[in-house]
């Protein structure tokens, strides 16, 4: 394992997470219990990936290759008995190899994807972060949990991303999308045809 490289525990779902994105998540499978508990006594992160069909129950489970660590930010037992979490996504990354162990938990040799440098958003983008201020004030209290830093292009895109209607295959593109200027000039047309098709 190299050093840019990390083997961390899966948590493959029909959903993509994105850096900064918040995703609850309500756990009750053992193999899940036991991967949260470790990832609090040891304030560690697990990797959130796209199932490619399916679910993980599969022997051979199929997933993208790229995902995003998650670190619970808050947890609470729900009234239907499972646990309940919030989780912020942090840094993206792309699956080297693959372990799957005997208790069904899937783990893989994962290397760092992140943007090395914070790119601003460019000139002819910001009007789509004032939309995307408006939007994140309408949130409920978890955005609290929100860490906004609205002159970083790829937190941008990313949060724009996340609140647009579009199908889990375009976030994935999105997501394995590695300069933030082009993310956001991918989500600057389907961002003005929402709103246009929203005031019509």
């Amino acid at each position: 394992m190299s050093a840019a490289s990390q083997q961390i525990a899966l948590f493959p779902l029909n959903t993509v997470l994105f850096p900064g994105g918040l995703l609850p998540l309500r756990v009750f499978e053992p193999r899940y219990l036991d991967m949260v508990g470790r990832c609090l006594r040891g304030d560690s992160v697990f990797g959130v990936v796209l199932l490619d069909g399916g679910d993980d129950t599969s022997r051979e489970v199929s997933t993208a290759l790229v995902g995003t660590s998650a670190r619970i930010v808050d947890f609470q037992q729900l009234e239907d008995g499972l646990l309940g979490l919030l989780c912020r996504g942090e840094r993206r990354f792309r699956i080297s190899t693959r372990t799957r162990y005997d208790d069904g938990l899937n783990c893989a040799e994962v290397e760092w994807l992140d943007e090395t440098r914070l790119v601003p958003v460019p000139a002819q983008f910001q009007a789509l972060v004032t939309v995307l201020r408006d939007a994140i004030v309408r949130l409920d209290s978890v955005a609290r949990f929100l860490e906004p830093n609205y002159e970083d292009a790829a937190w941008v895109s990313h949060r724009l991303a996340e609140l647009l209607p579009l199908d889990q295959n375009a976030l994935q593109r999105l997501l394995e999308t590695d300069d933030p200027e082009a993310r956001l000039g991918l989500l600057a047309p389907i961002l003005h045809a929402s709103l246009s098709g929203g005031s019509g």
